[in-house]
């Protein structure tokens, strides 16, 4: 396509509230304004103070939800869907393209106000969600208003399968992999110093699995007595410190929250990347990010980490929630150079396919498809059809 086009995206999530949909949002976003689409995106903002991106849309302010396993903030309700309707009518948009819209949020409200050429892109990957339960029946015939559905892994397709029996394109998650693979470039790991695994996450969430890697902690201190673990991410560490032995707390660093450059260095600093995610992932950005930075992964071998890992051709698997075989496999990679050199390698290989230039790309053609027989998005009527999904 030659002509630049007028791009609407919805993010249902808090923006300033770190997770991988907004960054999947974020990056997607810049990827196509730096190609010369005009690109406005819509999101719930807690601070409106955080907004120093002239192409992001404050909808409001979001509220916490129980949500896959975890806690989202949305937004949704009248006041909101009134921003949102208000917004599609002065953005003149080409395709709007909503992320999550099988969730009560402004995704939602989005694909109910709109006609014409409408992409939804579907993250999560589990069957059952508390937060469809109260408005399943609202929701259907909002998914079979797009145009055009995309899924982030073969488990977020299979999930859309499952609730609502319709089918997507599989296109996973983008990475800017020239950053990272600055840091895989000529690696060479520094004489005597001390072996370091990282972990990146919002540490506090269970499901992120550090409670799982600091009881396998001691038993990989017990073999590697000079080992570090480097912990990154939001959250309190001293909730985490006060439930820990003083001698293995001395073996702990914490960075806090990490910018994008930051994280950069972080892949870089650290021999193996731990991922010990007990479940509610569909794809694993931060491990295609790991893997792009040339960093040795291992990860839980919960579904959305098999694939990615390509079955354990770019990366180790072990027992999901079993922390001895996760300080098993630490310990073995740990004293095998070799091995981690490989495991590298294969890395660097395998995360070219999550590029943005390639993942963009795949995106703008599920556009093209969209728009096909389309004239430009607009606010529909309230009496249009797709009342039986209307509260």
């Amino acid at each position: 396509m030659n002509k630049p086009l007028r791009i609407g995206m919805v993010c249902p999530y808090g923006w300033d509230v770190p997770g991988g949909v907004q960054m999947h949002i974020r990056e997607l976003a810049e990827h196509f304004i730096e190609q010369g689409h005009y690109v406005s995106v819509i999101a719930p903002v807690s601070d409106e103070e955080t907004i120093t991106d002239s192409w992001l849309v404050n909808a409001g302010r979001p509220v916490p939800i129980p949500f896959n396993g975890s806690v989202a903030r949305v937004l949704f309700g009248p006041i909101a869907a009134s921003r949102v309707r208000q917004w599609i009518a002065q953005g003149d948009f080409d395709v709007l393209h909503m992320h999550e819209p099988g969730i009560p949020s402004i995704s939602l409200l989005a694909c109910w106000a709109a006609e014409g050429a409408m992409v939804g892109t579907f993250h999560a990957s589990t069957p059952k969600m508390r937060a469809i339960s109260s408005v399943g029946p609202l929701i259907e015939p909002m998914i079979e208003k797009l145009s055009a559905r995309i899924a982030v892994s073969e488990m977020a397709q299979a999930t859309l399968n499952n609730l609502y029996g319709t089918e997507a394109v599989v296109i996973p998650n983008g990475i800017d992999y020239a950053r990272f693979n600055l840091a895989g470039v000529g690696r060479v790991k520094e004489i005597d110093t001390p072996l370091r695994i990282g972990f990146l996450g919002r540490f506090e969430e269970t499901r992120k699995g550090l409670p799982l890697l600091l009881e396998a902690l001691p038993k990989i201190l017990k073999a590697l007595p000079a080992l570090e673990l480097v912990i990154a991410g939001p959250g309190d560490p001293e909730k985490v410190l006060s439930k820990i032995d003083s001698q293995v707390a001395k073996h702990i660093t914490f960075l806090g929250r990490l910018s994008e450059p930051e994280k950069v260095e972080f892949f870089s600093a650290i021999d193996l990347y731990i991922a010990p995610n007990t479940g509610g992932e569909s794809f694993g950005i931060i491990l295609a990010e790991a893997m792009a930075s040339g960093t040795p992964v291992l990860a839980s071998d919960i579904q959305a980490f098999v694939d990615l890992l390509s079955q354990g051709a770019s990366g180790v698997n072990f027992v999901s929630e079993d922390s001895n075989d996760l300080a098993k496999r630490v310990i073995e990679l740990l004293r095998d150079s070799a091995r981690l050199h490989q495991l590298s390698e294969n890395g660097l290989l395998s995360a070219i396919r999550f590029d943005w230039g390639s993942v963009a790309s795949q995106i703008m053609s599920v556009y093209e498809v969209a728009m096909t027989g389309q004239g430009k998005v607009a606010v529909g009527s309230e009496n249009a059809s797709y009342k039986k999904g209307r509260p």
